[in-house]
């Protein structure tokens, strides 16, 4: 173990490292004949394999209980892949991920979803997952259903509804169920701005109620307003851990500097 300081960490990356193979989609049979006319021709050739490449590239730090980080970085940063890691999702190449407590992933909203139950059975569905026993559910059931307000599509299946549907259930369920840690990938710009607004004061309450909150957001201002605390990554690497100001100050002016 580094001599990253954990005391009271929930969540501690340590020398993280997420490699990936080199993909490219073929989408014709010419593409596919040529990748393997290019892939004979290099291994005749002797030539060196191509080198991996890695999302995300000794990565280290902790978050104490209770505490709300936001995580920037232009497209390819390695934003998302990082909230895949705590979500267990995938798991690191090289490097520790520990995550203590219960979480939700708000990642891909409804991924837990079966399309085939209605939006009331995944209300179940999901709460189990998370240990909530029937009975329990249905103490709840009413308020996940209000605060996801999509009428009568509750008792539809999943399958019909819209992406935004889908996010409105997906969150209030998440929500509603009182995970101590949270994680959030651009989760508030899915959905009316209306129904953004009303998920923006819940998190703000689950904040101020001690829940950890990690989220990913483009919108400066968003992180600025939830989190007290950024990490900005730069293509796979942590190139600043501090104060919100402080780090979307550095970051929006080396954005300028790039333009």
């Amino acid at each position: 173990m580094s001599d990253l300081n954990t005391g009271n960490a929930v969540i501690t990356l340590d020398h993280v490292y997420k490699q990936y193979k080199h993909y490219t989609r073929n989408r014709s049979l010419r593409h596919d004949v040529e990748h393997m006319l290019r892939a004979l021709l290099r291994q005749s050739r002797r030539s060196a394999p191509e080198p991996p490449f890695y999302a995300l590239r000794d990565v280290s730090f902790s978050i104490r209980r209770g505490e709300s980080v936001g995580i920037v970085g232009r497209n390819g940063a390695g934003k998302t892949t990082l909230l895949r890691l705590l979500s267990r999702i995938t798991k690191p190449t090289y490097g520790s991920v520990e995550v203590h407590g219960s979480f939700a992933s708000l990642i891909g909203l409804g991924a837990g979803f079966n399309p085939d139950m209605s939006g009331r059975q995944n209300i179940y569905l999901n709460a189990a997952f998370f240990g909530w026993l029937p009975a329990d559910v249905r103490q709840i059931e009413a308020d996940i259903i209000a605060f996801a307000d999509i009428g009568d599509f509750i008792d539809a299946p999943t399958k019909v509804y819209s992406s935004g549907m889908v996010a409105r259930l997906a969150f209030s369920i998440a929500i509603h169920i009182l995970p101590e840690i949270i994680f959030l990938d651009e989760v508030l710009a899915v959905g009316d701005a209306g129904f953004a607004a009303k998920c923006n004061v819940r998190l703000h309450q689950l904040r101020d109620e001690g829940r950890t909150l990690v989220m990913v957001a483009h919108n400066a201002s968003a992180i600025q307003e939830m989190c007290e605390r950024a990490i900005w990554l730069d293509h796979g690497e942590l190139r600043m851990d501090g104060s919100s100001a402080d780090v979307l100050r550095a970051y929006n002016q080396a954005l300028e500097t790039a333009r």
